[in-house]
Formats: structure tokens, sequence, C-alpha cells
């Protein structure tokens, strides 16, 4: 099979950790019989400074033209001073609405390897640790309109609307039930209806999906106490679904108590089989070039994509597998480091987890 695959390389580390993730897909190509060309495109901090935008719509072009997009990371110092439309992170949204990617999904599952990382008790830990954020993300806070003002009292004011309407509500619900029914069947819908009208909305259009699901396990649960469960019993939860802001904030505390942001992907879908894939963290500009990024979480996110877009499930599995066998073997870079294991740079983890695909 023959797959077109954008790639935005990004700042920071993106180009180190994205160069990582294609060496293990051009493993898996090789033995399984596939092609994958890939069209390299410029996006955040990077694209400001070649073209003035951190969005060209050359980007927008060949990645609606692909079968797929994988991206590293964007952002860093050098660009945060900038007005918020020309901020690497507006590229990042933009993308995001311009292939009407609605669906964020994030994975959050603790490796055993990579158990005593976790900040969390053992006796926490020891009930497991692997759930799903499902989190709107073309709605809401981040898209709704904003505003800087003067008020009539000669203040400086702010506002940021919160919008949701009742198909996208709807559609994003379908993803997590649909997804609960291939995992444990249940589903924690979050939001705040105890004060805000459209989390109200929110709960109204679950509980009219939910009951399209009756095989699947259905609350819901205010994001403060959602906030609180998560480092009190992850256990509990199996697929969440929520809003954009909420699930931004939600999904970066559950990834996190798993050991390291180093660790975790995530995949931005749509209608189609078109989406974006990149791990969860930030393009750390501080040890960018210097070949100790960790490449798991990339690696990872090229799974997602061989699984979701591509309907490649073995391949996927061959990557996942492969990034397991790493971590038994010890294999760790340096944010995952721990006494006994064997240091290894970027590049290194890269080559032996494509050397196990074999």
């Amino acid at each position: 099979m023959e797959k077109n695959i954008a790639v935005i390389k990004g700042d920071g580390i993106g180009p180190e950790i994205v160069n990582e993730a294609i060496k293990v897909m051009d493993k898996v190509a090789e033995k399984y019989g596939h092609k994958f060309n890939y069209t390299e495109v410029l996006m955040g901090g990077i694209a400001i400074d070649t073209v003035g935008v951190p969005l060209p719509q050359e980007t927008i072009d060949k990645c609606l033209a692909s079968d797929s997009v994988l991206l590293g990371a964007v952002g860093g110092p050098k660009w945060d001073k900038g007005e918020g439309k020309m901020r690497p992170e507006a590229g990042l949204l933009g993308i995001r609405g311009a292939l009407k990617l609605f669906a964020n999904i994030r994975p959050a599952k603790l490796l055993k390897p990579l158990a005593s990382a976790c900040p969390l008790k053992t006796d926490i830990t020891d009930q497991g640790l692997d759930l799903v954020i499902v989190r709107e993300l073309i709605g809401g806070a981040y898209f709704g309109e904003k505003k800087t003002y003067v008020n009539e009292n000669g203040e400086k004011t702010a506002s940021d609307l919160m919008i949701y309407s009742d198909h996208e509500i709807e559609r994003i619900c379908r993803v997590a039930f649909d997804m609960a029914k291939k995992r444990r069947g249940k589903v924690t819908s979050v939001d705040k209806a105890n004060v805000l009208d459209s989390s109200r909305l929110w709960r109204e259009v679950s509980h009219r999906v939910a009951a399209e699901y009756p095989d699947v396990e259905f609350s819901d649960m205010l994001v403060d106490n959602t906030a609180m469960q998560l480092v009190r019993n992850p256990a509990q939860f199996d697929v969440i679904v929520t809003e954009n802001l909420f699930g931004d904030i939600l999904s970066d505390e559950a990834s996190m108590i798993t050991g390291s942001l180093g660790m975790i992907p995530s995949a931005s879908l749509g209608e189609g089989s078109l989406g974006l894939y990149e791990p969860i963290h930030g393009s750390a500009p501080d040890i960018a070039g210097q070949n100790k990024a960790n490449p798991i979480a990339t690696i990872l996110s090229a799974a997602m994509m061989l699984r979701y877009s591509f309907d490649m499930g073995k391949e996927a599995d061959a990557i996942e597998a492969a990034v397991d066998k790493a971590l038994e073997a010890g294999l760790r870079t340096g944010d995952i480091m721990s006494e006994g294991m064997t240091l290894v740079s970027c590049s290194e983890m890269g080559d032996r987890i494509a050397g196990f695909i074999d």
C-alpha cells in the first residue's frame, strides 16, 4: 500500500523526533510491503522566519492533498512576544480548523517498565492507568470571538467567548461512545454545568447520545472534580469526553501521571481518514539540536496514524510492541532515566526501536 504523508517538523526538537518516527515507519514499510512518501511543509516559528506567517497556505494545500499529517512540535521563546495571529501556536489552531479536525484522541497509559516514574502512590497505580481523553478540538473558547478593549471605566478588558452548538457536541460524543465500545465500555462526560450555559447544553446533548448506546456505561462529572479524581483514582476512567479548554488541561494532567510527557502520542481526527498526529509535549528548545530528546511519543503518534488513518492495525501493533521491547531492555532517554537503566540518545532510541520491528 502506498500513502502520502505531509511532514511538519516544526521547531526546537521537532526535526529530531520526527526523523526518528520516519525511521521507524520506513522499517515498517520495508517489512510489510508498503511505501510511504513524505512531503515536508512549514508551520510554526520556522514558517514565521521563512515566509512571515505561522501557517502558509501552501502548507494547508499540501496537507489536504495528503493521506495524513505527521507533526513534531512548534513554538519557543523566540516567538513568544508576537501578536496572537503571529505566534507559532496560531499555526496549530489554524491547521486543525483548515483540516476540519474536530476530535483530539489522547491516550494515557502507564507502561509497566515506567511504573516507578509515576508520581502517584503505588497503591493507586497498582489499580491500573489506561484511559483515553476525547477532546473537542475546533470549538469553545479557543475558537470563539476574542476581543480586547477599553471599557466604560477606562480599564483594559479582554473576553473570549466559549460557544458550542448542538451538532458539535453530538459528533464528539459519538466519537467517544464508539471508542468506548472497543475498549471497556465506559464514558465519562466532563463539563461545568453548575455554572456555564455551554456546559448545560453539553450535558443535554451528551445524555441524548448516551441513550443510543445502552451497552456503554455513562456518567457526568464536573471538571474540577475530574481533575481531582485523575490523581485520586485514575483507574475509574475509560473514555473521558469533554470540550476544548477542559480537555486541554485534563489531558496534560492525565499524561503527566503516566511518568513523562515524552511518552504520550495524540491524534486529531475529522470526518474522513485524514488526521494530524503529534506528540503532546512541546518543542523543548533548551535541548534542541543536542540529540537528547525522547522520540517515543512521536513514534507512537506514527503508530496511531497507521491504525486510525491507514487501517494498518498489525503494523501499529508492531511499532507499539517495539517500543515496549526497547523499554523492557532498559533503554532510556534522559527524561525517563532511572538507576540501573541504559541512557541512550534520541537517534539511538530510534535505531533500537526500528531494530525491534524486525
